[in-house]
């Protein structure tokens, strides 16, 4: 199954290789936590991380048991949209402007490896 970026970038999630458990903590879109424990970390509810889910903006892996599992990418993604929806941001467009950040800071790294600076 493959992890999409809201860039809409597809980053493949390796399949069990044998990978060290180092490696896992390593990997930012490793799906180490339940949704009760990134409900918990970002001090949101579970009907919050649906919500976002069903806005485009995360989408989960499944446990082989069906549990919704989240990578600290997700995580990090999750508490950007909190700030935002804090801000009185409706959800939806909380989203797109995740998006349209990604996008661009995915823009900044391509032109600052190509050796091109910001703005020209």
């Amino acid at each position: 199954m493959d992890q999409t970026h809201p860039t809409g970038v597809d980053k493949p999630v390796p399949a069990s290789t044998g990978d060290s458990t180092e490696d896992r903590f390593d990997d930012e879109d490793y799906p180490a936590y339940s949704m009760g424990a990134a409900a918990e970390m970002l001090q949101v509810t579970p009907t919050f991380l649906r919500a976002l889910g069903a806005a485009g903006l995360i989408e989960p892996r499944r446990s082989s048991g069906g549990h919704r599992r989240y990578s600290r990418y997700q995580l990090r993604l999750a508490a950007r949209a909190r700030e935002l929806v804090d801000q009185g941001t409706p959800i939806e467009a909380a989203c797109r402007i995740i998006v349209l950040e990604d996008q661009l800071a995915e823009a900044l790294r391509i032109n600052e490896a190509r050796g091109r600076p910001a703005g020209h």
